[in-house]
């Protein structure tokens, strides 16, 4: 039968299975996309625990979408990483500033220029707090990601953090059904991994499909990291079917709102691959994966990849 595998974004979860049901559930809602009702069986590659001591207990709140109110899938704890070179000093000052500024620019009605769209975007002001909290958490993940940092995240446990996340993945890839579909939805950071490792990690298995949802892949200073086998004119991972990646962005996502469109930043043998699909998330926090996974077009696009 048809899989599904995901792997959630920064910040701070519920545990593993609660937000494995939350994103089944997000799916499914109003009419939407059951993948239970389908036949889809589906996994979730759960990270949050290689960064952070406990899994996140307000799953009513993480459910609603309410994380405007809720840290905005945020740590209070979590510091900015301390530069040990001057490599990972220029790769933070750059993130921080994009970020910083799509931040500031995601309180203005921004023209969509994607596709052609005439989509009106909402002036809602997040309050500077809660914008600090969130990129100073992002600054944590992504960087200790992408420079395999060593995390410690309880006593008598020590992960070097790509490597950790990598396996998980990798083992999650390989575990899943081999004789169906095989789709992966990814969000934030977790479209940077999901990437890496199908492109990078040699063991790691295809899959049929990669669902992009508020992916930071745009970014220079990611891309810089994505060795060894990223560029641009061959960026594209290999697939086991002709389905298309496919990427959906916000423009007010601060994520990917620097940067959103990918067919040009990874393309396969120097053509655009990539389906870039614009949309607009309600409320002030556009970055949530519960609301990217409401949205009419990923559910129809994840269909058609999975041949429902």
């Amino acid at each position: 039968m048809p899989h599904v595998t995901f792997i959630h974004g920064i910040g701070n979860k519920p545990e593993r299975e609660q937000l494995r049901q939350i994103w089944l559930r997000s799916l499914a809602a109003a009419g939407g996309l059951d993948l239970g009702a389908e036949g889809v069986t589906s996994a979730m590659v759960y990270w949050a625990d290689v960064l952070h001591a406990e899994p996140d207990p307000n799953v009513a709140a993480y459910e609603a979408a309410a994380l405007d109110e809720h840290g905005v899938e945020a740590d209070p704890a979590a510091d900015v990483p301390t530069a040990d070179s001057a490599d990972e000093a220029l790769f933070l000052a750059g993130i921080a500033a994009k970020l910083g500024g799509t931040l500031a620019a995601a309180e203005l009605a921004a023209e969509p220029q994607a596709r052609g769209t005439d989509l009106a975007l909402e002036r809602i002001p997040l309050p500077w707090p809660i914008k600090k909290l969130f990129l100073k958490n992002f600054l944590r993940d992504v960087h200790d990601y992408l420079f395999n940092a060593d995390s410690s995240p309880r006593p008598g446990e020590h992960y070097k953090v790509r490597d950790e996340i990598r396996s998980r993945f990798v083992r999650a890839v390989k575990d899943a059904p081999q004789d169906d579909v095989h789709v992966v939805v990814s969000h934030s950071m977790g479209t940077v991994i999901a990437y890496d490792c199908l492109k990078n990690v040699a063991d790691c298995p295809r899959v049929d499909a990669l669902v992009t949802i508020g992916s930071p892949l745009g970014l220079d200073e990611v891309q810089d990291k994505l060795d060894p086998g990223y560029s641009r004119r061959d960026g594209y991972p290999d697939f086991r079917s002709s389905t298309p990646w496919v990427n959906l962005f916000d423009r007010l996502d601060p994520v990917c709102g620097f940067d959103p469109i990918l067919a040009n930043d990874f393309e396969r043998g120097g053509v655009k691959a990539i389906d870039d699909v614009q949309v607009v998330n309600p409320g002030s926090w556009r970055h949530s994966a519960v609301k990217y996974l409401a949205q009419a077009e990923l559910r129809t696009r994840l269909a058609a990849a999975l041949g429902l």
